[in-house]
């Protein structure tokens, strides 16, 4: 029991947050120190652990509802912080370095608690947790993703049909505009050809899509009627970091990894040597087992809390966290992963 509130040390970064944007100067930038430096160097010196769930203890995790509360709560905890942010703006006169570093400080929640946390929800069959992933989504406004990643990338992961899967030798900046537009375009005929095959034109107001953009239309005005022109910038801002740290970890989840293409040309199965996995500590419980994608991508419906270690599965050579910054040098990320490729 106790060991399983492990979890709350995610709250930490909201909590960061909430600090950063109580602090002048560089202090400012507590959030960003935490998540990317701090916690990368704790992961090099602190043991990663291959651990996993006994397997008559599974379908008992599975159901205990504490560990769907603990996401649940990241929903007041997000947009919370995004209202109180672009409210705080807006009432003060801020600095250059200060508003960079509460957008950041942000713009991280959004995407650890927020678009993360959507990701974990959106994969389940029930209703109300698909409805609460949809409004994690909403302040990336990235909505969209809901469609795409469930019925485009993990049907195409490691394919040259996926947008969020990085080719060897791509940098994370092109990787970002690949994915970005890409996804958006996929999450686009995906919904278009459901309804064309309901009868319906694409242009309707079934379609999910135009749904998403006016919810996030919505979004935005109700942050110009509580904050103003600043506190739309500032949710504006929050927001696209929110889709660059996805993005960058859509980056480091599946780089140059590829399914083979069998005799009648489609891809082999997905397979756990098609994900990168992390087993380092504090980014598998700061990011609720996000880092262990292997099996998630083996087996989508299994639940956070009881994802494996997979032998065969590829090991990066740190955290999530480190592994984001290292991306963004690309001599650097090149030199440490190609040679894990064989």
């Amino acid at each position: 029991m106790w060991k399983d509130l492990k979890y709350l040390a995610a709250y930490t970064v909201p909590l960061s947050a909430l600090i950063s944007m109580q602090l002048d100067g560089i202090g400012s930038f507590l959030t960003v120190f935490f998540i990317f430096v701090l916690v990368p160097l704790l992961e090099l010196v602190l043991p990663a652990s291959t651990e996993n769930s006994p397997e008559e203890q599974e379908s008992l995790r599975s159901r205990r509802v504490i560990f769907d509360f603990l996401l649940y709560l990241n929903l007041p905890l997000v947009y919370g912080l995004v209202l109180y942010g672009s409210n705080k703006v807006t009432a003060i006169s801020i600095g250059t370095v200060e508003w960079w570093g509460w957008v950041l400080a942000v713009g991280i929640v959004v995407g650890a608690n927020g678009i993360n946390v959507a990701h974990e929800l959106g994969h389940r069959p029930e209703r109300f947790h698909q409805l609460m992933a949809k409004w994690l989504l909403l302040p990336a406004f990235y909505q969209h993703f809901f469609i795409e990643h469930n019925l485009g990338h993990h049907k195409w992961v490691a394919t040259e049909k996926d947008p969020a899967t990085a080719k060897r030798s791509q940098t994370v900046y092109a990787f970002w505009l690949q994915s970005i537009i890409g996804s958006w375009k996929s999450a686009w005929k995906i919904e278009s050809n459901r309804l064309h095959q309901l009868g319906k034109p694409a242009l309707s107001l079934e379609n999910a899509c135009l749904q998403f953009a006016f919810q996030q239309l919505m979004w935005l005005i109700l942050l110009g009627y509580l904050a103003g022109l600043n506190g739309v910038l500032f949710g504006i801002s929050v927001g696209f970091i929110g889709i660059l740290l996805l993005e960058t970890v859509n980056y480091i989840e599946h780089y140059a990894l590829r399914r083979k293409l069998l005799p009648s040309g489609r891809p082999e199965p997905v397979l756990p040597l098609h994900s990168w996995n992390s087993n380092h500590e504090l980014g598998r419980i700061l990011l609720y087992e996000l880092t262990r994608h292997s099996d998630h991508h083996y087996k989508s419906t299994r639940k956070y809390q009881v994802l494996r270690h997979l032998e065969e599965s590829p090991q990066l050579p740190t955290g999530y966290p480190g592994c984001m910054v290292l991306s963004l040098f690309p001599p650097i990320w090149f030199a440490l992963i190609h040679p894990r490729l064989g």
